[in-house]
Formats: structure tokens, sequence, C-alpha cells
């Protein structure tokens, strides 16, 4: 326990029962309180600025988020695909517009927030000219920052279809819905969880820990006779025998 709160790390599939060292750490995953919901998304957080980037972490964990936070262009090119990033531009090894243009080139294509001191109306044209989907200048108030991020998503995490050796898959991850054609496919609880969290982003191997840390955080770890092997063997008799990937050490990815 920790003031009062259970704390799920995102990589773990147990709930931390000792107090947390709350000091940030560059690059790590950041601590979560467990919520009746699963974590909106997956973020990534580029920020040199040890005050600003604390709170803004705070404040998009207390949202219900999980948040990589990297001080670096050279850490954000090692960090695992976020659902959605927040990018600073004056870092101390470049420019973040580089980064996101490099993103951009590569075909990457998760939305991008930037964040920035630069207040000129030219800085933001460059900014959205080199693929961000918004731009908020600092300072800015966190509450505005996530209401711009639940905005972005809103239009920019559409219903993903996926396709297969079996059909194309139709996923709505906020109406948690699956269908294929106009057929739509039944799914339980335990089932949903597991696939909600694939599906942030599909082709990202996600760990064991990350998926068992989701379904601690819904409380639905201990559920009988429901190991993580079991419900992806019923996914994919239910989406199709190549929906979902094993790899063999790393976890499981869910195909494009």
């Amino acid at each position: 326990m920790f003031n009062g709160e259970t704390l799920v790390p995102l990589d773990a599939a147990m709930p931390i029962t000792q107090p947390v060292d709350r000091r940030v750490k560059v690059a790590d995953l950041h601590y979560r309180k467990a919520l009746p919901a699963p974590p909106t998304m997956d973020l990534l957080l580029l920020e040199d600025d040890a005050d600003l980037g604390r709170a803004v972490v705070d404040h998009l964990v207390a949202a219900g988020h999980a948040v990589r936070w990297c001080r670096s262009i050279a850490q954000a090119e090692q960090a695992p695909a976020p659902a959605l990033a927040l990018l600073d531009l004056r870092l101390p090894d470049g420019d973040g517009l580089s980064l996101l243009r490099a993103w951009r080139a590569a075909g990457q294509s998760w939305p991008v927030i930037v964040l920035t001191a630069r207040d000129q109306v030219s800085d933001r044209i460059r900014g959205l000219q080199a693929g961000a989907d918004d731009y908020l200048v600092k300072p800015f108030n966190l509450d505005e920052l996530v209401a711009r991020l639940d905005a972005v998503a809103r239009r920019t995490l559409q219903p993903q279809a996926l396709a297969g050796t079996e059909g194309a898959l139709q996923l709505d991850l906020q109406a948690h819905q699956a269908s294929r054609g106009n057929v739509s496919i039944d799914l339980t609880q335990m089932e949903w969880a597991v696939l909600s969290c694939l599906a942030q982003w599909p082709g990202r191997i996600y760990s064991r820990g990350e998926i068992e840390g989701r379904l601690a955080q819904q409380g639905l770890a201990d559920a009988a006779s429901n190991s993580l092997e079991v419900i992806v063997s019923r996914l994919r008799k239910k989406l199709g025998s190549d929906a979902i990937s094993t790899h063999r050490g790393l976890g499981y990815r869910l195909e494009r």
C-alpha cells in the first residue's frame, strides 16, 4: 500500500504491497493507481524538464493512463510503440521535430501532441506540417492537456480493421465490440480484457507481465481456470487462428 492506495506497475502481474519509490527514473514505465477500468492509453512523454515531466506524468497517471517518460531523443527512439506521444521540441540531443519527421517517414502513424514554449504561429505551422496532430504551448494547464489528449484520441484512434488470412476483423475499443463483416463476435470479460490490451497497438508484442498487469488492474487476475494461454487459445478460435501470434519468451502480438 502507498498512502492508502494500491499501485499497479505496467509490467507486473501483482499489485505492489510495499511503499513505492516515487522518484522518476528516465525511460522507465511509471506506476499508476489501480482503477476499476483498464487504462485508456499507453503514452510516451518526451520531456527533459524534470519538474514539468513529473507534473505531467502524475496528472496523466491519475487520469488512468500509463506513461513512459523519456528525456532525450535517443531514449524515445528505443521506446516501444506508444498509442500516443507527447513531444517536447528543445531536447539535449536534438530537435523533437526531427524525431517526428523520422517517425512519419518510417510510416509510424501514432498521434503526436507537441508540447513546447515556441509560441509563434510559424512554429505551430511547422509542427503540424511535420506530422503533429495538436500543438500545446507552454505553460499549459494540465487539465487542458488531458482534454486535448482525449480529443486527439477520439479523432485518430478509430475502430481498427485487421486483415488476416481468415478475413477482416473489426475492433471498436471504445464500444468494446468485435465483429467480422456484419457478424458480431461474443467475447467474455476476460477475453475482451486481453484483446483490448493487444489491440492498443497491433503489431507490438505485449509481455505476459503487461497483460497480466492489466487483468490485475481490473480485478481479473485471480479468476479461476483462466490462464493467459487458455484465454489466447479461446480468442484464436473466435477471431481466427492467425489473429494472435505467440513469441516465446517475449509475449503475444495481435497481427495487423
